[in-house]
């Protein structure tokens, strides 16, 4: 059934159009007119939830949608327009988008969750242990000063709960069953890693977090990552430093050590990347502090600092342990996440934001 419009005057109506749907403008209106007042009555505006705009429920979630996805101008000129038959103006976008932030705002602070309040079907590690995952990222956000002054970037957090799937059938949660999706939920703030710790309590207690067995999580070496995920989730039985971040320091020091794009460079950071999966960060560690620096003047500034990032993670790098036990070692997911819920809206080419654009 198209929407009827809201109330308004004629002369609004006879300009404007009625409220927008996705689909278009309706071509009809149920229209009750006063001559003295010059406003119309639309009985049904409060049953479909119209609000003071001219947007239904259903063309606002749309837009909003779109807005958190392009920029406001694409969602007004483009993909509004393409895939609902929506024509509404840049201006329009952005309200009804910052609108729509608002209220999310407004709801999570009130401790409400959204999504099904259904328990996961853990899958299992390698000693059939059901297995939750908490992977915490950040990425830096662009920032514009007043009157177009350069301004530091600010950092924003993304942290996620999450349920991959084994590549062994057996270890599903049912390996009987045809491939099951991909389990997420994600949570993402501007305002640090402190303020995603109780939010995010609530949404593994949505999806039954309690019930798996094993908590592990995930990160690259960033300042107070790991300090967050114990104090907030304290089950955690390890706090695994990504091994991919771990092998391009790796990759940097064989680049400074043999030149860059040698194939000495590519071998050592192979032999290396190798090592430190199946011998662990303290077997790469011993090797690292056992190097003939003063034969490599020139890598001595990127060896320290090798030698320093190992040394201060190496109690995360028991590899060879997480691998026999089936935990994921890679925190792939969570850097997906940072592109998919921030950069891809927030880091487009040439973007800076202010406070309140981005806050």
């Amino acid at each position: 059934m198209p929407p009827l419009p809201r109330r308004r005057t004629l002369r609004r109506l006879s300009t404007q159009g009625a409220a927008q749907s996705p689909g278009g403008d309706p071509s009809w209106a149920s229209l009750l007119p006063c001559r003295q007042c010059h406003q119309g009555l639309c009985p049904g505006d409060d049953l479909l939830g119209l609000s003071a705009g001219d947007l239904t429920p259903g063309a606002a979630q749309a837009v909003s949608l779109a807005g958190v996805i392009v920029s406001f101008a694409d969602a007004a000129e483009e993909v509004l327009t393409r895939l609902a038959g929506l024509r509404i103006s840049e201006a329009t976008a952005q309200r009804t988008t910052e609108a729509a932030g608002k209220e999310l705002g407004r709801r999570l602070a009130a401790s409400e969750t959204f999504g099904p309040a259904r328990d996961w079907a853990w899958h299992k590690d390698a000693k059939g242990k059901t297995c939750a995952y908490v992977p915490l990222d950040a990425t830096s956000v662009p920032q514009q000063g007043p009157h177009a002054a350069k301004a530091d970037s600010r950092m924003a957090t993304v942290a996620m709960l999450y349920n991959p799937i084994p590549e062994k059938r057996a270890r599903w949660a049912n390996p009987q069953g045809n491939r099951p999706p991909l389990q997420v939920r994600y949570l993402a703030s501007l305002n640090g890693q402190a303020s995603l710790g109780e939010p995010l309590r609530r949404q593994g207690a949505e999806v039954g977090m309690d019930r798996a067995e094993r908590w592990i999580a995930l990160s690259d070496g960033g300042s107070g990552l790991e300090d967050w995920v114990t104090t907030n989730f304290g089950r955690v039985e390890a706090v695994i430093l990504d091994f991919y971040h771990a092998s391009e320091h790796l990759g940097d020091l064989a680049k400074a050590w043999h030149g860059a794009g040698t194939e000495e460079a590519t071998a050592q950071h192979q032999r290396w990347s190798h090592r430190l999966k199946h011998e662990g960060g303290q077997a790469i560690l011993d090797e690292l502090r056992a190097l003939e620096i003063r034969a490599r003047p020139c890598a001595g500034q990127v060896w320290q600092g090798t030698v320093t990032y190992f040394a201060n993670q190496v109690h995360r790098m028991d590899y060879p342990r997480y691998v026999a036990k089936g935990w994921q070692i890679g925190s792939g997911p969570v850097e997906s996440a940072c592109k998919t819920v921030v950069n891809q809206r927030l880091k487009c080419a040439g973007m800076r934001w202010g406070g309140a654009g981005l806050g």
